[in-house]
């Protein structure tokens, strides 16, 4: 199995979350993040005064998936994710040891 984490601006989640229920994914995790990578932050005027965002607001998705089904996973984020301008975000890929549903204590594959 793999966690697939993807970072994607926040106004694609809902195309990302219907482009993985469309395609199998049954579970995910969404967070709030922030954070910078090529975009370096931009600036702003608040009270006429200049200020530098550092961290710009993005969102997370944590999906785990078996290890045939990652290329699909990470071909539907990407094409729901994609709008071509800097920013779009990054996804990666790492390996899942193992995976416990509390509530019914079904281990590996079948817990996801």
């Amino acid at each position: 199995m793999k966690k697939i984490e993807a970072i994607i601006k926040p106004f694609k989640l809902e195309d990302v979350k219907e482009a993985l229920v469309e395609n199998g994914i049954a579970g995910m995790t969404v967070s709030d993040v922030k954070g910078y990578g090529r975009q370096q932050g931009h600036s702003e005027l608040y009270r006429g005064a200049e200020y530098v965002v550092d961290f710009l607001a993005k969102i997370k998705i944590e999906v785990i998936v078996n290890d045939e089904d990652v290329d699909a996973t990470l071909n539907v984020i990407v094409e729901a994710a994609k709008t071509g301008k800097i920013g779009d975000g990054k996804i990666f890929v790492t390996p899942v040891e193992e995976v416990v549903r509390i509530r019914t204590e079904q281990r590996g594959s079948e817990a996801v």
